[in-house]
C-alpha cells in the first residue's frame, strides 16, 4: 500500500521560499500521477500543480506558474514542490496525492482530486509578516 509523508512547511516571510516533500513508501511514485493541493482556510480543497508519470509533464495553476516547481527524484522514491515568492495567498495545509495512470492531460487531472486514491497527512505553510 502506497504511503506519503509530507514535509517541509512552515512559517514565511512573503517574498520567501519553502521546499515541501513528499516521500513514498510501498511502491513507486513514478508509476504514479503526483499531485500538490492546498487547502486555505475556509476554502475547498484545489490542486496547485500537478505531475503525470507517463512522461514527467507538469501543470501548475495560474498562481503558481512561474514561481512553483514540481519535480521528483525517483531514486528517492521523493516529490518535491519548490515554491519561491511566497505571498499570504500561499498559506494552507498544502497536501500531496497519487493517482494510477489516468487517461486524462495533467491539467485536467489537477482537478479532479476524487481520483487520487492515496494522500498524506499534509503540511502546514503560512505566509505572514
Amino acid at each position: 500500500q502506497l504511503q506519503l509523508v509530507e514535509s517541509g512547511g512552515g512559517l514565511v516571510q512573503p517574498g520567501g521560499s519553502l521546499r515541501l516533500s513528499c516521500a513514498a513508501s510501498g511502491l513507486y511514485l513514478d508509476l504514479y500521477a503526483i499531485g500538490w493541493f492546498r487547502q486555505a482556510p475556509g476554502k475547498e480543497r484545489e490542486g496547485v500543480s500537478c505531475i503525470r508519470s507517463s512522461d514527467g509533464s507538469t501543470y501548475y495553476t495560474d498562481s503558481a506558474k512561474g514561481r512553483f516547481t514540481i519535480s521528483r527524484d525517483n531514486a528517492k522514491n521523493t516529490v518535491y514542490l519548490q515554491m519561491n515568492t511566497l505571498t499570504p495567498e500561499d498559506t494552507g495545509v498544502y497536501y500531496c496525492a497519487a493517482a494510477g495512470p489516468l487517461p486524462y492531460t495533467v491539467q485536467a487531472m489537477c482537478t479532479m482530486r476524487g481520483k487520487f486514491a492515496s494522500w498524506g497527512q499534509g503540511t502546514q505553510v503560512t505566509v505572514s509578516s
